[in-house]
């Protein structure tokens, strides 16, 4: 029981990260993106290129960090996948969205995240091939926390949490301490008043992609050191991370920290009543139960 509760805390920081992109879009731009979960893919092989370009170009940053499987390459390659990432979000928006966000309504706009959802999972399978990648071939066996009850965890495991609080506790800085993060709140309550009291309305649409897909990056890649990385992970993701997004709230983005939280623990604690073929179900009886008893989330903002 309690090696199904470290275990559902360390998957739902990942799903934390993917769920705020996912509900700062739902939020301002207001549709479902059925893409984003693409963006933890492609972010995931983005690493796996810059890894390899890193270590040839410095093979001193090949070499394993502690008892990590992460190298020096890899940990360049997070930064410039980020970077890689989050404008590949913005070119997307720029070619698809931000057109049939001038010409459509938001349920074209949902038909639309389904195609580029497809478009990318296809070209990366054709690119990168059908079969699961690892970062490392090299062995991390798990560290021992506690022998009674026994529990297991690795280090990438710590590691991925870690940054992950991280980047959420930069990221609670930049929205209760900039202006930039008042801006992006006032939009998302208002976007018509927030122009009209000068807040760049296309700016600040270009940071949440940028954001967002940039956070998506981080829970690819360590969801991918953690196990692999394969063409449809992003598939076999986006119902916890939209699971994630609904039951903190949509608009809320702490919402969407506490609700990756809670997913990853329901999911892995399921494991322990159910069969491991059921598991991937819990996320979708979790958005049901949460749309019949309190549709708007445990931390739902108010829509203007």
């Amino acid at each position: 029981m309690i090696q199904h509760l470290v275990d559902g805390i360390l998957v739902g920081s990942l799903l934390s990260l993917g769920a705020i992109g996912l509900t700062m879009v739902m939020h301002i731009l207001r549709f479902a993106n059925f893409s984003h979960a693409e963006l933890l893919s492609l972010g995931a092989y983005a690493a796996l290129v810059f890894d390899g370009v890193f270590a040839a170009i410095l093979p001193p940053l090949a070499a394993q960090i502690g008892p990590l499987s992460m190298t020096g390459a890899l940990a360049l390659a997070v930064l410039a996948s980020m970077a890689f990432t989050g404008a590949s979000a913005l070119v997307i928006d720029r070619l698809v969205f931000r057109r049939v966000r001038a010409k459509g309504g938001e349920l074209s706009m949902v038909f639309a995240s389904f195609g580029v959802a497809l478009i990318l999972r296809n070209a990366v399978g054709l690119i990168f091939g059908l079969h699961g990648q690892l970062y490392s071939k090299d062995i991390v066996f798990a560290v021992v926390l506690s022998r009674d009850p026994l529990l297991l965890v690795k280090p990438d495991q710590i590691a991925a949490l870690a940054v992950a609080l991280v980047l959420m506790l930069a990221l609670h800085l930049v929205l209760s301490r900039t202006t930039f993060g008042y801006a992006l709140r006032a939009v998302g309550e208002n976007p018509g008043l927030a122009q009209v009291h000068g807040v760049n309305l296309t700016a600040t649409i270009r940071w949440v992609w940028l954001i967002g897909g940039g956070l998506a990056a981080v829970a690819g890649i360590f969801y991918g050191l953690s196990y692999q990385i394969t063409p449809v992970m992003g598939r076999d993701l986006v119902l916890p991370i939209f699971a994630a997004t609904i039951v903190g709230g949509i608009g809320s983005i702490y919402g969407a920290v506490l609700g990756g939280f809670v997913v990853g623990i329901a999911q892995n604690l399921a494991l322990v009543a159910l069969p491991s073929g059921y598991s991937p179900s819990v996320p979708f009886l979790m958005i049901l139960l949460v749309l019949l008893i309190r549709p708007q989330g445990l931390f739902g903002e108010g829509r203007a």
